[in-house]
């Protein structure tokens, strides 16, 4: 007896340490297996994957579902509806105001059900363990439910039934990766909460079961019975009335795929190509300078002209808008949309560099008004031939007709071109390129070798944005400033600058606003006259491939680009034609509901009263007009002449040139006109070919026939009989 009794006892000890030892284990499995809970229910920016951008009243530019959590569509529990959250007790855990985290009566029952189903029929988890599921996903198995249990005891010592309630609304899954109930209404109704019928609402709630299988984009038959379901149970609480209940089972859904409600894929591109993602990457929400509402505008303004001048081959376009008072970029806008709407409309031709044409010219003179002239200065625009390699590149005006001197006024107003030639001659090419690239302008970046003389009419290359960048400086008395696209200024890269003078910037803009400059090329009610004072500047570029209008007011700088982006010219579409009415539409709309002001005109210009063909001071007999000077730089009683142009050189032929003869023209007949540049009045010019006196003429121009060979020319000037003569530098040229 006594041998069975320590024998029994043996086992019994053994039994004992086996079970403590494998409750010991379980408890350490269960400790080391639990996970840490977070501090706060509060999602933080460190979880972003992907930004979203936003406007700049917080309107979404992008909508991004890469994210873990639900960061960018978060609603506050009492910004839910209480029939929703209602909805989502009932249906979810009809005891979640009662329980510590796990219903034990709810999962007892599920148990027993399950096993006479003899299959898992039901979870019963609440929602705190649905929120636990959601915070440390794990598998589905019995064990993983048992963790999920003690998690969730230990969420509801941390946190209020509130804001685990919350938490849960605005991260429960559904389809699409859409997260929380906000996402799922804009994601199957594209409308917000507040806006949802109670039978949506109810949709929302029964889609949780199961978001793949009765995806209402796939039909809304299979989301019916849980529906009704969920209805009878609320009926039978007391939650809805009979006549409630009828309607939800009564009232058609109305499912409609989301979109974006504005389009700025350009913009947002822009942002992520730019030198910002390092900063994007720590923020949840990114907001712009952007008006959402002045896009949508904007974008159908220019979509609208784009259409009625489709037939003229014109497919593409853009506009940017900026506030140059503080330096932010309202709308930036192409043509179409990315989805293909219009042919190469996925390019953002806001910057895509194109040429120019004229829109470059009011910088040109702002330089020559820096250096000494005048907006009454006169500027020679009679016909004009400069060399281009070994040819020659003959200048004219868009309408072929030359004027003689003008002022500068007029010079710039009409956008005459070969006073621009004559112009940039005097101001230097490579200042005029250093000038541009002062006002932001980058993509120039050639020698300026490179583009010669030809840099006044737009040679080069260029983007709207950087146009639009260099105007905003004369909008803004002479002052660089880069332009923002983010509300937060510390994000803006460089440092603002001084380009112009306050006073040249203004008589630029007093130029560019006046309708009686433009009048002879443009007529005397021309469209860019606008109601309110606006600096305008239109331009083309060479066969019609680039057409522009740029214009500022006392608060906004807008630039409009027409053209083709695979460079194919349009149908004689100038930028008078075809974007000063996008322009003009795009002002009235920024005007429409504020205050309006005259440009700024600075107090130091002196208004003179000059005569419109001499710029001599008025004397009661000339037409006369009202100009702007700078102290100092009034018109004197002698006849106003650009001071030291340069010295009197051979203007044609140029050394090197070379000339063919035309077999259709009998050789006795053709000949080549040699000219001076900038002759004085008076004297005389003895013309020199191979060492040979051929001509004497008073002017500084002479029609030599041609002879095929080589030959040097030389011209010498005679001012008057007692001063030795000025002899220009030789020049070599062929005749063929």
């Amino acid at each position: 007896m006594y041998v069975k009794s320590t024998k029994r006892k043996h086992r019994l000890l053994i039994a004992a340490i086996l079970l403590a030892t494998t409750f010991g284990a379980f408890i350490w499995k269960t400790s080391a297996d639990l996970l840490p809970l977070p501090d706060t229910l509060t999602l933080e920016a460190s979880n972003v994957r992907k930004v979203q951008v936003l406007d700049r009243h917080g309107i979404p530019l992008t909508v991004t579902y890469q994210n873990r959590w639900n960061i960018h569509d978060y609603v506050p529990l009492h910004h839910i509806s209480l029939f929703l959250q209602q909805a989502f007790v009932l249906s979810e855990d009809q005891r979640f105001y009662r329980h510590r985290g796990v219903d034990w009566t709810a999962r007892f029952h599920a148990v027993f059900q399950n096993i006479r189903a003899s299959r898992p029929f039901r979870g019963a988890s609440t929602i705190s363990e649905q929120v636990i599921r959601i915070l440390h996903p794990r598998p589905r198995t019995v064990w993983s439910r048992w963790l999920e249990g003690l998690e969730a005891s230990r969420l509801e010592k941390r946190f209020s039934k509130a804001d685990i309630l919350e938490f849960y609304l605005n991260q429960v899954p559904y389809s699409g990766q859409r997260r929380g109930v906000l996402q799922a209404a804009r994601y199957y109704f594209d409308r917000d909460l507040d806006t949802l019928s109670r039978k949506e609402m109810l949709a929302l709630v029964a889609l949780v079961r199961a978001p793949g299988r009765m995806d209402l984009h796939e039909g809304v038959d299979e989301i019916m019975c849980p529906l009704r379901q969920l209805a009878q149970r609320l009926l039978g609480r007391g939650l809805i009335d009979r006549g409630q209940y009828q309607q939800i089972l009564e009232a058609p859904f109305q499912v409609k795929s989301a979109g974006l409600p504005v389009q700025a894929s350009h913009l947002v591109h822009y942002l992520y190509r730019s030198e910002l993602p390092s900063v994007l990457q720590t923020m949840g929400r990114l907001r712009t300078t952007l008006d959402s509402n002045l896009q949508s505008k904007v974008q159908t303004i220019l979509d609208n002209r784009l259409k009625d001048l489709r037939t003229r081959g014109v497919k593409n376009g853009a506009v940017l808008v900026v506030d140059h008072r503080n330096h932010e970029v309202l709308a930036w806008v192409n043509g179409g949309s990315p989805s293909g709407d219009m042919p190469g409309s996925w390019i953002d031709a806001i910057t895509t560099p194109r040429q120019p044409g004229s829109t470059l010219k009011p910088f040109l003179y702002a330089l020559a008004l820096e250096k000494g002239w005048t907006a009454a200065t006169l500027v020679n625009d009679t016909p004009l031939a400069e060399s281009v390699g070994v040819g020659l590149h003959i200048y004219h005006n868009y309408s072929r007709t030359h004027y003689g001197s003008l002022r500068v006024r007029d010079a710039l107003g009409n956008s005459l071109n070969i006073p621009a030639v004559r112009t940039i001659q005097f101001v230097g090419v490579d200042r005029f390129l250093q000038c541009l690239q002062e006002l932001g302008i980058y993509s120039l970046q050639e020698h300026p070798d490179y583009y010669g003389d030809g840099l006044a009419l737009g040679n080069g290359e260029i983007t709207l944005l950087e146009l639009v960048r260099a105007y905003a400086a004369l909008a803004r008395q002479g002052i660089y400033h880069p332009l923002r696209l983010l509300i937060n200024d510390d994000l803006v890269g460089a440092s603002a600058r001084r380009v112009f003078s306050p006073e040249v910037s203004c008589l630029i803009g007093s130029i560019l606003s006046d309708p009686d400059a433009r009048r002879l090329e443009f007529g005397p009610g021309s469209l860019l006259h606008f109601p309110v004072q606006t600096a305008v500047k239109t331009g083309t570029s060479s066969d019609y491939r680039d057409a522009w209008a740029v214009g500022f007011d006392d608060c906004h700088t807008v630039g409009v680009w027409m053209g083709n982006l695979d460079h194919t010219a349009m149908d004689g579409i100038t930028g008078s034609k075809g974007p000063a009415l996008v322009l003009r539409s795009i002002f009235a709309e920024l005007n429409r509901y504020r205050d309006t002001h005259s440009l700024y005109l600075s107090p130091r210009l002196v208004k003179v009263e000059i005569c419109r063909d001499t710029g001599l001071l008025a004397n009661g007999i000339c037409s006369s007009r009202s100009e702007w000077f700078l102290p100092g730089t009034e018109p004197g009683p002698v006849y106003l002449r650009a001071p030291e142009m340069k010295p009197v050189r051979l203007r044609r032929p140029v050394n090197g040139l070379q000339l063919a003869m035309d077999p259709r023209v009998p050789d006795e007949l053709e000949a080549f006109c040699f000219e001076l540049t900038d002759k004085p009045e008076g004297g005389i010019v003895d013309w020199f070919v191979d060492d040979v006196l051929v001509a004497t003429t008073r002017s500084g121009e002479f029609l030599w026939p041609l002879e095929r060979g080589e030959h040097m020319v030389v011209a010498r000037l005679w001012l008057d009989e007692s001063t030795h003569p000025v002899e220009t530098p030789a020049a070599r040229f062929i005749v063929k």
